[in-house]
């Protein structure tokens, strides 16, 4: 399973923090909800790009003595299984469904480094098809309204950039099991709630 690591601050600082195991131990199992400090149990590598960064990082792990299996701390700026932050994923789709841009364009405004423009494709249509339920989800986090939006992608794309899209992620995550994007079908976590209520048909 893995948990949200509540950090800010650049990934060189991410990394070298990291290596403390009592920093952010867990102090009980979201698993099996036994009430003692989790066992440090090592790390696993895992590829990521950032806006300054391109390379792997470290992600701690945990053991649970009680039902013998681990928790992972997924660093707040990262989403599972995807390989860019979302910092690049939220530039790329802002400048994409917001402002126009092209995916090429798009893809050179996300990444200074560069990001393939397939990639883009991907987080296109799987935002587009969250964004009626990432509409209603996040309506607890909005501090004042928005107005209206001529459709719920400029509109969960707009309540994203007011709350904050690390923000918004932890709260998906944390609260339903839900990121960002959802889940592919094939990485659903079993017996747990990982879609969005679906949203009424109007803006």
């Amino acid at each position: 399973m893995q948990i949200l690591y509540p950090f800010a601050g650049s990934i060189q600082s991410y990394v070298e923090k990291i290596s403390d195991p009592n920093r952010y131990r867990p102090d009980h199992c979201p698993q099996c909800e036994a009430q003692h400090p989790l066992t440090a149990h090592g790390f696993y590598l895992r590829t990521l790009v950032d806006a300054a960064f391109d390379g792997v990082i470290p992600v701690r792990r945990y053991l649970c003595r009680s039902c013998k299996r681990t928790v992972s701390l997924l660093p707040e700026f990262a989403l599972p299984w995807l390989r860019f932050s979302i910092s690049v994923m939220a530039l790329f789709l802002a400048a994409r469904l917001l402002h126009g841009l092209t995916l090429v364009e798009a893809a050179r405004a996300a990444a200074q480094a560069g990001m393939p423009y397939q990639r883009g494709q991907f987080w296109v249509r799987r935002f587009r098809k969250q964004a009626p339920a990432l509409s209603l989800a996040l309506v607890p986090l909005a501090a004042t309204p928005l107005g209206p939006a001529t459709d719920f992608v400029s509109r969960a794309l707009r309540m994203l950039e007011s709350i904050g899209w690390i923000t918004a992620h932890r709260f998906l995550f944390s609260q339903l099991r839900a990121p960002l994007l959802g889940w592919p079908a094939y990485l659903v976590p079993a017996g747990r709630r990982t879609t969005l209520a679906a949203a009424s048909p109007t803006c």
